[in-house]
């Protein structure tokens, strides 16, 4: 499963086809994985969106209401292993392709609970959705690491993040208008209490987003399909068994910077998720913005607007400071905006809470590429151990705990405080040395 990916870390000989992609001959495939990085931002910030809608349609508290995201990120920690077997198995284009129908089966799992009403049928297309995701994930992420340079992999994989922030950034706009501007819950005041009536038709205002969703992905899996990807040896048949032979006496856990990544990209989505899943419920409280739900929901446009900008930005510093050091600074960046956010009030931590957007821009793609430096033949293991870690998000359950007990801007503590680890790891936890190298090395 292996196979050139082996090479992003080691000295061994270049072929032709890795020369090709040296001189970029990789970017039209990466100018159309950058779609999916999209589709898959877009969709998982349309939740955002339908968070707080939720919580009017089926009257849940906080901890409820953080316990529907929990569910769409447990399925990365039960998707992400069969979806390393499945990329094994059909190589990386036809695993693109399957993820992107998984996903619209499960968009179109949306309007049946719209249409029923149900919350067990909303929690279990939701899950269907984050599998699909999960495994566009899994192949997306270390094949763009590795299918250029090796020495640019952090730049490369934030550039093509921007676009999944500009998915982020884009979801808003498109759920505060079709979503919360179509429903009684989006332009309620804070606290209104809905009739039945208004949840059944708040309730079904999803279905025209969630169709047009649905035919959106299944025409790119069409056009994903049909487009030549770069073959990356490793995926299926002989290569893999090949492949094995070569791991064979290696171990991931040897690798300090893998070890102590795959905590660092799950405490970091405790930390994003957490700020974006509660922003439209922070904004609109009486003494921070004082704001609607739809008109919160154009505030949330511009923290994921700051995350897209924050990754080009980190994108091009990359090409001129070491990975490590321009997230040691994001980290700091970020730890004191959320502290500002909690302690502060009305519009100074407003935007405190939207400018962390811009420090948590770089975060997951260069933890990812410093998590995968120097492993080798096991890249792809160990991409699929920082994939699974995406399930840190599931524990945005716990500061949804933390706000119903000890108010909405003093859980924001627990952002802070994961940002103090990921400072850990740009710091330390991230250096390759002795542990790094394999068994008899």
């Amino acid at each position: 499963m292996a196979g050139p990916i082996a090479t992003a870390g080691t000295a061994a000989p270049r072929t032709g086809a890795e020369a090709a992609r040296d001189r970029g001959g990789y970017r039209p495939a990466l100018s159309l994985l950058a779609s999916l990085f999209f589709m898959w931002g877009f969709i998982t910030v349309i939740n955002n969106t339908l968070l707080p809608h939720l919580r009017s349609v089926f009257d849940l508290d906080y901890t409820q209401t953080t316990l529907i995201e929990s569910v769409w990120f447990i399925a990365y920690f039960v998707a992400s292993i069969p979806a390393a077997k499945l990329i094994e198995r059909v190589g990386y284009q036809r695993a693109l392709v399957t993820g992107l129908g998984i996903m619209a089966l499960g968009t179109l799992g949306m309007i049946l609970a719209a249409h029923r009403v149900s919350y067990v049928i909303t929690l279990t297309a939701l899950f269907v959705i984050a599998s699909g995701i999960t495994l566009l994930q899994v192949a997306a992420n270390p094949y763009v690491a590795v299918v250029g340079p090796a020495e640019s992999a952090p730049a490369r994989l934030n550039l093509v993040q921007a676009f999944n922030s500009l998915g982020t950034t884009l979801a808003p706009l498109f759920g505060g208008y079709l979503i919360l501007g179509r429903s009684a819950s989006g332009n309620a005041a804070a606290g209104a209490t809905l009739t039945p009536a208004e949840r059944l038709a708040d309730a079904q205002s999803v279905q025209l987003p969630y169709l047009i969703v649905a035919v959106v992905l299944v025409v790119l899996a069409a056009v994903i399909a049909r487009f030549p990807l770069p073959a990356i040896s490793g995926s299926g048949g002989t290569t893999a068994r090949a492949a094995r032979a070569e791991r064979a006496g290696l171990s991931l856990w040897r690798h300090r910077n893998l070890v102590l990544g795959v905590p660092a990209i799950f405490i970091y989505l405790v930390a994003e998720i957490g700020v974006s899943n509660l922003f439209i419920n922070f904004v609109s409280q009486l003494e921070i913005g004082d704001l609607t739900h739809a008109q919160a929901s154009r505030y949330l446009f511009l923290l994921w607007g700051g995350m897209m900008v924050g990754r080009f930005v980190g994108s091009y510093l990359m090409q001129r400071r070491p990975a490590e050091t321009v997230l040691a600074g994001a980290a700091i960046g970020a730890c004191a905006v959320m502290l500002v956010a909690t302690f502060a009030t009305g519009h100074l931590a407003l935007w405190a809470l939207i400018s962390v957007g811009l420090f948590h821009a770089i975060m997951f793609p260069t933890i990812f590429t410093l998590g995968i430096r120097g492993l080798g033949p096991l890249t792809e293991e160990g991409a699929g151990l920082l994939i699974m870690a995406i399930a840190g998000g599931s524990l945005v359950v716990v500061q949804g705990w933390a706000a119903d007990r000890y108010g909405l801007q003093h859980s924001f503590l627990i952002t802070a405080a994961c940002e103090l680890y990921v400072l850990f790891y740009a710091l330390w936890g991230c250096r390759t040395g002795a542990a790094a190298r394999p068994a008899g090395a």
